[in-house]
């Protein structure tokens, strides 16, 4: 019973070891992707700024009268700043503003969205690799009483006090066992 328990205690250290590398990668991911989105971010914060000033001469040009002008500055309209002005301009100028339409997408935008969401996974699966070592750990722990329990069974003491003790290490390792064979594995 004691060279099992302690090939079981020696497993799950090594699941229990191997589950926070898993984490540990996670979250090195999750980190990653983070300042990627962040990056991403910044570059359609740009975009919206150069629109925005390069908007903001169109409209004082239009509001001005200048059609000269302001058919200039509208040349000058990035691409994705030209799709949100056509179609507010086909919605009649409903909206607030180009800014406003849904078609209004500045580079970076989706990059950022798909870079936070995929941080934010990593993150998620870095959280359950720790719960997975933690288990492991508990488990540990629990067979490392066991192999306590046997050898205090073998120490000089009354039997009836030595086979309660093997049969609570029995009735812990089985437990035990059970469980292990529920968690996932990592070689």
């Amino acid at each position: 019973m004691r060279s099992v328990t302690a090939i079981l205690t020696a497993w799950c250290g090594f699941q229990a070891s191997k589950w926070s590398g898993e984490r540990a990668i996670a979250f090195a991911e999750a980190s990653a992707a983070r300042v990627e989105a962040t990056d991403a971010d910044g570059q359609a914060r740009e975009a919206r700024v150069v629109d925005l000033i390069i908007y903001a001469e169109w409209v004082t040009a239009t509001a001005q009268g200048d059609t000269a002008l302001a058919d200039e500055i509208e040349a000058r309209f990035t691409p994705h700043f030209r799709v949100a002005f056509d179609a507010w301009q086909a919605d009649g100028e409903s909206e607030p503003g180009p800014f406003a339409m849904a078609e209004y997408v500045p580079p970076g935008t989706e990059q950022s969205a798909e870079r936070s969401a995929y941080a934010e996974a990593c993150f998620a699966d870095a959280l359950e690799d720790t719960e997975r070592g933690d288990n492991y750990s508990l488990l540990t722990v629990l067979f490392a009483l066991v192999l306590f329990l046997t050898a205090m069974a073998q120490r000089d003491i009354h039997h009836v006090a030595a086979w309660i003790m093997l049969g609570l290490a029995g009735l812990i390792a089985v437990s035990g066992l059970i469980v292990l064979f529920t968690f996932p594995a990592r070689f």
